[in-house]
């Protein structure tokens, strides 16, 4: 049986840790470095790290921030925001980063995943998907949220798989910050649908939700979160108890 794996993420804009509701509202938390720092020392298997704003702004992913965190943490990071090109992978990579998140880049390049996954291996490429039901499908946004493909979003994150992605994380818009549980319909339809990890993001409200999510989906294989973990809602040693107690393999 594979170990759960929790991870908070980090939404930065500007340098700062932000976090808003539904994609919206954004309000400063912390330091990304502090906050990185704070996690890899209790108990987090990874971490994210979202340049939320470089995609919708058009530019580079901050990697001066980027290299200290990475620097001061000792758990897998993945990078994502502003990744455009092989070069862009290139510099997170050197950066310190273990994984590169590409979501807008691969839908306006779809050429970009199968190439990075040939030069730096499936294992380094993770799919970001931000997915909204509209009009009763699930359908793939772009630029942090913002702007509505008209893709649907299994047959993209299907495709996106075969061409090389070697983890899918699923950002629920719907489900987004508003704390009411993770949005498990939209989560077994994609992880029924792929062979490779999935990481649920976007509505974790307390630990129950992750209990629940990993009882009534065992084939999702993390749970990512920000503001309850930010907040202290939920710390994450607490939280990998409570999974012990409900017979969910996790690393204490």
């Amino acid at each position: 049986m594979i170990t759960k794996r929790i991870i908070p993420c980090l939404d930065v804009r500007n340098g700062r840790v932000v976090k808003g509701t539904n994609f919206q509202g954004l309000r400063d938390v912390s330091s990304p470095v502090e906050l990185g720092k704070y996690y890899s020392d209790n108990g987090a298997d990874e971490l994210v790290f979202y340049d939320i704003t470089a995609s919708a702004e058009g530019r580079r992913l901050f990697t001066d921030i980027l290299t200290e965190v990475a620097r001061t943490i000792f758990i897998p990071l993945t990078v994502g925001g502003g990744i455009n090109t092989l070069e862009d992978f290139d510099r997170v990579l050197k950066c310190g980063a273990d994984k590169v998140s590409v979501n807008s880049g691969a839908i306006r390049n779809p050429s970009l995943i199968p190439a990075a996954a040939k030069r730096y291996g499936d294992q380094c490429v993770v799919l970001s998907a931000d997915v909204k039901r509209v009009d009763g499908q699930f359908r793939v946004f772009a630029k942090g949220g913002r702007e509505d493909t008209g893709m649907e979003a299994i047959g993209w994150i299907k495709r996106c798989v075969a061409n090389g992605a070697g983890e899918v994380v699923l950002n629920s818009i719907d489900t987004d910050g508003v704390k009411g549980g993770f949005d498990l319909p939209m989560l077994d339809a994609v992880s029924s649908a792929v062979d490779v990890p999935v990481i649920a993001s976007g509505g974790a409200g307390c630990e129950a939700d992750f209990v629940t999510l990993f009882q009534t989906l065992p084939k999702v294989d993390a749970g990512l979160a920000a503001s309850i973990f930010h907040f202290g809602q939920v710390r994450i040693p607490e939280l990998k108890r409570t999974l012990r107690e409900n017979n969910i393999l996790v690393r204490l």
